[in-house]
């Protein structure tokens, strides 16, 4: 039975400086960060310009090229379902999952309009909005140069592979039909304020809500992972 750990991620109000939208109906646009780390020049990076975005981006970021990661097949300039991340406080939980599991990815929005989901919090709030069953088992970052070929070629177009240094301490890859980003956003923060976690959060993760707990990792256990995947499949209709 599969657990799951969620991982924020996506644009802020620092970069680019602006969030992606969650709109009335609780469908939603991701809006990825700023690529902030030199890339091979042999290689493609697009920029805010190329991606068409609804969004509107600062006019200073448009020409900045974008850190595609996660990168989501479905997604424009991107090629398979991949993650990686440098830094331990995430790569440590990641790397504790196992071909099955699941990575959950989370964004801060704004909401735009007059929301017809009694959920959409005022301003800004937390949401999940995509995730991996995980095809293999996590990459180590230190243990991706020995990998065959075949096999580091299936992370060749992630944003960490990109970099003139290859910096992730952990490498996910997702199946194809059971990943990508969903249809209609699921809330993690309480329908009052971005800043309170709602139920989720608190009774399903590891986390306690507490402080700027929308910054953090969240682990599920199996029953909690199962509650979070109906939640995304079937519509979150508040308690």
């Amino acid at each position: 039975m599969p657990r799951a750990v969620a991982i924020n991620v996506g644009a802020n109000t620092n970069a680019p400086g602006v969030r992606g939208p969650v709109f009335p109906d609780g469908s939603f646009e991701f809006v990825p960060i700023p690529e902030e780390s030199p890339t091979r020049e042999s290689v493609s990076v697009p920029t805010y310009a190329d991606l068409d975005l609804e969004t509107e981006i600062p006019p200073a970021a448009l020409d900045s090229p974008v850190h595609l990661d996660p990168e989501f097949a479905e997604y424009p300039e991107c090629e398979r379902h991949t993650y990686g991340d440098p830094f331990g406080v995430k790569a440590r939980p990641l790397l504790e999952l196992a071909a099955g599991d699941y990575a959950l990815f989370y964004a801060t929005l704004t909401a735009r309009g007059d929301p017809e989901r009694e959920w959409i919090a005022p301003d800004w709030g937390a949401y999940l909005v995509g995730g991996f069953r995980l095809a293999r088992d996590p990459v180590a970052g230190e243990d991706y140069p020995d990998l065959p070929a075949e096999v580091r070629a299936e992370f060749g177009n992630n944003a960490h592979v990109k970099r003139e240094e290859f910096d992730a301490a952990v490498l996910l890859l997702g199946e194809e039909d059971e990943s990508g980003l969903f249809e209609t956003a699921v809330p993690l923060s309480s329908p009052e304020t971005g800043s309170e976690a709602n139920w989720v959060v608190t009774e399903l993760s590891s986390d306690s809500g507490k402080g700027p707990w929308w910054r953090r990792p969240m682990k599920f256990g199996v029953e909690e992972t199962e509650a979070v995947l109906g939640l995304v499949e079937e519509g979150y209709e508040g308690v």
